[in-house]
């Protein structure tokens, strides 16, 4: 690890202050963070300032349905549980013991339901019952998201709208046995005609390894 020179470092940490500054504060979201810690919850959830910029995605679109591919601790999940009146959110947790602590932090909230299992095997369910959904967040297994994304937008109404989320992170973890990086998903977007696509570049609050302070999200609109 490298650590940051003091100009881009004095840079980070005054954006980052920027960004808290701004935020509400919420109860259920801290305790969401203090009971994923208790247990031992990897710390990958979405930022804050993230979560806040989801929820007003789902806000503009006045989105109803949303579906979430990797719930970890439920985190993110409250961030759109409480983003719009009689907004519904679907979401799909492989891990076990994820998903008992997610229900943990979403518990009250009813108008939430998280799925146990593989997204690549609950996601054709929902599509088979008919599920269309306004918005979708795909935040889990690399090797797979370009499944995801299509199966997302078979399941997303004209005008809503697909976010991926740690795309430029992921295209700087490289192989050991070389330094190129995976663009698969990039080019499997760019050539789906089913959508419009752009990537946007964040700034991460790992600033402890240079590496990991870019990264990017995907944000596509289905046509």
């Amino acid at each position: 690890m490298s650590a940051l020179p003091p100009i881009f470092s004095q840079a980070f940490d005054r954006s980052l202050d920027a960004q808290t500054r701004i935020l509400k504060s919420s109860s259920r979201l801290d305790n969401a963070v203090t009971n994923c810690t208790k247990n031992d919850i990897p710390s990958i959830a979405i930022s804050p300032s993230q979560g806040q910029y989801l929820a007003l995605l789902c806000q503009l679109m006045q989105a109803k349905s949303v579906l979430e591919v990797g719930t970890l601790g439920g985190y993110s999940t409250i961030w759109f549980a409480e983003s719009v009146p009689g907004i519904h959110v679907t979401s799909i947790e492989f891990n076990p013991k994820h998903r008992d602590v997610a229900l943990e932090n979403t518990k009250g909230l009813n108008n939430v339901h998280i799925h146990l299992g593989a997204a690549a095997d609950i996601m054709p369910k929902l599509a088979e019952d008919g599920k269309v959904f306004d918005f979708v967040f795909i935040d889990a297994n690399w090797d797979q998201q370009a499944l995801y994304f299509d199966l997302a937008v078979n399941m997303t109404r004209k005008g809503g709208a697909i976010y991926v989320d740690n795309v430029v992170r992921n295209l700087l973890d490289l192989p050991e046995d070389g330094d190129e990086a995976d663009w698969s998903l990039i080019e499997h977007v760019k050539n789906d005609e089913r959508v419009i696509a752009t990537l946007m570049p964040t700034l991460s609050t790992h600033k402890v390894d240079v590496s990991a302070l870019v990264d990017g999200f995907l944000l596509a609109v289905v046509k």
